[in-house]
């Protein structure tokens, strides 16, 4: 094995557990926001915020570094509202926030794991070059 493959051998695992946690995070904000405690009867249109989630998935399943970059960056505004929704609202939300908080966060651990170890090879490929 060459040591361009090296890191997308190790760290497989990583990249399943943070394309398992988006997919996750899809279907809890749309859930969320439909059916299970939306902000009024009926759902809101805060079932959109799933869509940024949406653009990311495909690059995720494919793994690509640029877009899990990005997505790790966007996933902090989910884990932000997370928090804040989960400390202000009351009953199933307040914990359907705190797993959003969960997801967000196992997102983007997972997404460290596996980025990183390219970063540094591509560190190292400069600094031989």
């Amino acid at each position: 094995m060459n040591s361009a493959q090296e890191p997308v051998a190790r760290r497989r695992g990583a990249a399943l557990g943070a394309a398992a946690a988006l997919l996750a995070l899809i279907v809890l904000s749309v859930a969320w926001e439909w059916w299970l405690a939306p902000l009024r009867p009926g759902g809101t249109a805060l079932v959109l915020k799933a869509v940024p989630l949406l653009l990311a998935l495909p690059g995720v399943l494919r793994r690509r570094i640029y877009t899990l970059q990005w997505a790790s960056m966007l996933i902090l505004l989910y884990f932000a509202e997370g928090i804040v929704r989960g400390m202000s609202d009351g009953g199933l939300s307040a914990r359907l926030g705190w797993l959003e908080t969960a997801l967000a966060l196992v997102f983007f651990v997972c997404t460290l794991a596996y980025v990183a170890p390219f970063k540094r090879a591509a560190r190292r490929a400069k600094r031989a070059a």
